[in-house]
């Protein structure tokens, strides 16, 4: 006699409704995508405030809306394009002070990463770092390279780099999504926790994102100990904020790109 179950076995149109409902649960979720950062499109830069006609470089000095400041060596493009008048006011507002206005396949290989997007609609959480060459970042005058390196001490420190943790306070305006990202710096070997606000849009033939964060100008003593040594605007008080930042182009994986 063969043994009766205590459970009535399913009937196969339950399961088949069912195995349906799974799969438009699934369709209905946003896919997962992966970007990476094309670096002859990305560019990262600080600037001090005051920048006193010269205290700002970048990764990409071949981009053309880039000018380097006062006392340039020679070879440098010979025009200077400092908005808001005297380099000794504060500016928070003209930072970067020479902002890339068009996407250009120009830069060096200086800025690189990636960045996981689990939910590609709202962005939760995303997840993903970024570096960059510390030598690759230029002033246009040889001297002040030199000494900014030095400070760095990049041959010990060769990169910078930001870790995302997450997205907090996501919105969108039409395609653009504006966002803080939260998550750990590290320069000269030292971390510490940033909140930066951005800015991500369609251009380049990927999704172009802008950051920039800022902080007391005092905290660089900590950040790069040799600066202090050297008696600069730090020291004496003249500079009052230090501002970092990038502009990025990130491509997805599988993408071709324009």
């Amino acid at each position: 006699m063969r043994r009766s179950s205590s459970f009535p076995r399913p009937r196969r149109r339950t399961l088949v409704a069912a195995g349906v409902g799974l799969l438009a649960a699934a369709a209905a979720l946003p896919a997962q995508t992966h970007w990476t950062i094309d670096p002859k499109t990305s560019l990262a830069w600080w600037q001090v405030s005051p920048h006193l006609n010269h205290l700002w470089a970048t990764t990409c000095p071949e981009e053309p809306s880039w000018r380097p400041g006062e006392g340039r060596s020679s070879g440098w493009k010979a025009e200077v394009d400092v908005p808001g008048g005297t380099g000794n006011v504060d500016d928070t507002v003209d930072v970067p002070i020479h902002p890339r206005h068009k996407v250009r396949s120009v830069c060096r290989d200086a800025v690189a990463g990636a960045v996981q997007l689990p939910d590609s609609v709202r962005w939760r959480g995303a997840r993903g770092q970024v570096t960059v060459r510390a030598d690759a970042l230029l002033m246009g005058e040889a001297m002040r390279d030199v000494m900014m390196h030095q400070v760095l001490e990049t041959a010990q420190f060769p990169e910078i780099q930001f870790s995302l943790d997450s997205l907090v306070q996501v919105t969108r305006q039409a395609d653009t999504l504006v966002a803080s990202a939260v998550g750990t710096l590290t320069v000269h070997g030292r971390s510490m926790p940033i909140a930066a606000p951005l800015k991500a849009f369609p251009d380049g033939g990927g999704m172009r994102v802008l950051a920039k964060w800022r902080m007391p100008a005092w905290a660089l003593n900590d950040i790069t100990p040799r600066l202090k040594s050297l008696g600069l605007g730090v020291s004496t008080n003249i500079w009052h904020f230090f501002f970092m930042g990038a502009d990025l182009v990130f491509r997805r994986e599988g993408a071709a790109a324009n």
